[in-house]
């Protein structure tokens, strides 16, 4: 048996969908039963629990040998890293009763770091009690900046004319798309390979900076002149405030994008086979943000 946390995610779903299409048991854990039906349809086994519930996630890994686990995103939050404290001791506590052997755990580039990078030192906090769990063989994916991360500029766009940020123009950033992390979470779940504590990065199909970014979006919606600009970060918190993330959210994404610009937090290992994924940015853009700026358009 398989445990998937997060199921109806970015990731959890890939994991889950790739385990089932090989012929696993695997049961999915979400908040909303609604959310999992789809995997349910495809012969997932729902499990209703709350991440940070110890009692609730140890029933969920009952009688499971595998598990993929993760923290799941909750920008509102007024204390987000409270809240991920929350979950990674749930988890770890309830990985240690259940017994199960085998974890894969979505991390991130920067987890290395015990402070000074924002939301990634939640990531880093789950690392460290999951390196206590004796019995477990736990691979740690660090992957790279999200490419849905970039979903946001459809909105800026609409508002502004270009795109923006907080990050420099010009940094290189491994960019990923979510579904290649779900799909090396379930290949490793699948393969069972990695013993102890091992830890993989993810570095996307190519690095690319905020212009390169911003000339791919702008030729995929039509707009070949679009341009990047990188406010003042009192500008940027605004915005992301009245985008709905809460003030304590958003200082963290501003400190771990100093982080990122300063190069505190970067990729550990060159680019090489192991860590490059398939999935382009350009066909990230097709098949996701311009579906999200038409999306804007009729809104």
């Amino acid at each position: 048996m398989y445990v998937v946390l997060g199921a109806s995610g970015n990731t959890g779903h890939v994991v889950t969908e790739h385990l089932l299409g090989s012929g696993k048991k695997v049961r999915v854990v979400g908040r909303n039963a609604d959310h999992l039906q789809f995997l349910a349809a495809k012969g997932a086994e729902i499990f209703v629990g709350d991440a940070t519930d110890a009692q609730s996630l140890t029933k969920a890994f009952h009688q499971a040998e595998s598990a993929y686990v993760l923290i799941p995103p909750n920008p509102t939050s007024n204390d987000p890293l409270a809240f991920a404290e929350r979950v990674s001791d749930a988890i770890a506590a309830s990985l240690k009763n259940s017994g199960v052997k085998n974890v894969v755990a979505l991390s991130s580039i920067g987890a290395e770091k015990p402070n000074g990078t924002g939301p990634v030192i939640g990531l880093h906090n789950l690392e460290q009690k999951l390196n206590q769990l004796s019995v477990a063989n736990v691979l740690y994916l660090r992957a790279g900046y999200f490419m849905e991360n970039t979903l946001g500029q459809a909105a800026i766009i609409r508002m502004m004319g270009s795109t923006a940020g907080p990050i420099r123009p010009d940094l290189k950033l491994p960019m990923i798309a979510s579904c290649d992390i779900g799909k090396a979470a379930s290949e490793a779940l699948l393969r069972l390979d990695f013993r102890g504590k091992q830890i993989q990065e993810l570095h996307g199909q190519r690095d690319l900076n905020y212009i390169e970014v911003t000339t791919i979006i702008g030729k995929a919606i039509g707009k070949p002149d679009l341009k990047y600009i990188q406010p003042p970060d009192d500008q940027v918190r605004a915005a992301m405030v009245r985008m709905g993330m809460s003030e304590k959210m958003v200082e963290l994404l501003l400190e771990m994008s100093a982080a990122l610009n300063s190069g505190f937090m970067r990729p550990l290992e060159p680019r090489n086979s192991r860590n490059t994924t398939t999935t382009t940015f350009e066909n990230f853009v097709a098949g996701f943000f311009v579906p999200a700026y038409q999306q804007q358009a009729a809104a």
